[in-house]
């Protein structure tokens, strides 16, 4: 294989000239021809018993190019672009100069290349000093908590159900006459006051008796997930079967004991309270990160190319693809409950994948300007710890991944970036 190798007009974009040599080509053409002979049927030949040169005569001789080309030109690419080393970060925009039994096989591959961001000011970042205490109302907060969890449910039959209470429903939704799909349900719990549904609709729920019908009159709100709905005036019919109420403990040294490995509940109160300090503290750190990471790029100059911003994108879009299936939904299911298309979803993402490509930039020329570099035995003990996360401690295959391990090494950098630039900024009070 000849490579020749251009920079074009375009900033961080480069063309590739790949001469595939004949002999080879002509080898994908014969070994293409092994794998596709099964599919011909040809008269005067048992079918996929047609040597070569009579498929060629009868389909053409550009019958195995395509699937030829494919076959030389993915590792031709490859070995163009590890020879130059050259970090591509775009799909390859391919242009087939000759392709010919018999002769060289000449394409070009124009493909954008990962750009450096050119650094301003870096030490000395002024980033504001974030602090979160704990407060008595924080403990009480996650004490209320446990009390909801460790409630029970008394049912109500002598008064008329009030906010804060569990009503069990039979309903039935209409715009106009029409009952409207999804509008009904029977036997269904709503908590008054929780704001779970159409705005309005709990509060008409309050001074109704066990037994009680009535209709009730909403307005769907104008940004409903539903365009049919968004916006329209609807009446629900509602029965009332049952109101529950809940009943929650005392908060004692019994309830510590019940719900915790704690004998007082001053003693439950003060482990409370170390948890929510390392949260806290573990929400400075992050935080302060972000501010520091934010700071630095408003300071740096970086050209993205397109592609970069279209793979992040994609990447983003497996993500949130791979979350909704959790959920047991599908992007195209929904997209269709928020009437959008997927490229303008594409479009909402695309800020955020910009954000995301610049912080990466600048801290790679962070760490290139301070000369940072992980050492084997941090990456080493990263790849254990992960082994050990994975349960693949004894799996040899995973623990000398090269990947794995450059993978682990770019993110052990990457803190040591951010800390440094923590370490030199000017924290304001």
């Amino acid at each position: 294989m000849k490579c020749k190798l251009e920079k074009t007009e375009n900033a961080n974009e480069v063309k590739f000239e790949i001469t595939v040599e004949a002999e080879k080509f002509d080898e994908a053409i014969k070994k293409v021809y092994f794998k596709s002979a099964k599919y011909f049927n040809i008269p005067g030949f048992r079918k996929g018993k047609a040597p070569m040169q009579i498929v060629e005569k009868y389909y053409g001789k550009e019958i195995f190019y395509e699937d030829a080309f494919n076959e030389v030109a993915e590792d031709a690419l490859q070995e163009a672009v590890s020879e130059n080393k050259v970090e591509v970060v775009s799909r390859p925009e391919v242009d087939i100069k000759q392709i010919e039994k018999g002769k060289d096989l000449i394409f070009t591959v124009v493909m954008q290349t990962k750009p450096e961001a050119e650094l301003g000011k870096y030490k000395g970042i002024e980033i504001p000093k974030i602090e979160y205490n704990v407060s008595d109302e924080d403990i009480n907060h996650e004490l209320g908590h446990m009390q909801e969890h460790n409630s029970r449910l008394i049912s109500i039959d002598d008064r008329a159900v009030e906010k804060g209470d569990i009503a069990t429903i039979d309903f039935e939704g209409f715009v106009g006459d029409k009952a409207f799909e999804g509008g009904k349900a029977e036997n269904y719990d709503i908590e008054l006051g929780s704001n779970t549904f159409i705005p309005g609709f709990e509060d008409q729920i309050v001074g109704m008796k066990i037994d009680e019908e009535k209709d009730v009159n909403v307005k769907f709100p104008d940004e409903y997930f539903s365009k049919e709905l968004a916006g329209k005036d609807a009446t629900f019919k509602v029965k009332l079967h049952e109101i529950k109420k809940k009943e929650l403990p005392e908060l004692d040294d019994e309830f510590a004991k019940d719900v915790s490995e704690f004998d007082t509940l001053d003693e439950l109160k003060e482990d409370i309270k170390k948890k929510l300090e390392k949260q806290n503290a573990d929400k400075e750190k992050y935080e302060t990160e972000e501010a520091v990471i934010k700071a630095l790029c408003e300071n740096i100059k970086v050209d993205i190319p397109s592609g970069m911003i279209e793979t992040e994108v994609d990447n983003m879009l497996k993500d949130f693809e791979q979350r909704l299936s959790y959920q047991g939904l599908k992007l195209d299911q929904y997209l269709k409950m928020l009437g959008k298309t997927e490229e303008e979803m594409r479009k909402e993402y695309e800020p955020q994948a910009i954000e995301g490509i610049k912080s990466r930039l600048a801290l790679e020329a962070v760490i290139k300007a301070e000369k940072i570099e992980a050492t084997d035995k941090e990456v080493e003990d990263k790849m254990k710890e992960m082994a050990k996360n994975y349960g693949k401690e004894n799996d040899e295959a995973f623990l000398k991944n090269e990947n794995v391990r450059n993978y682990l090494k770019e993110g052990i950098e990457s803190e040591k970036a951010i800390d440094f630039l923590i370490k030199n900024a000017k924290i304001k009070k």
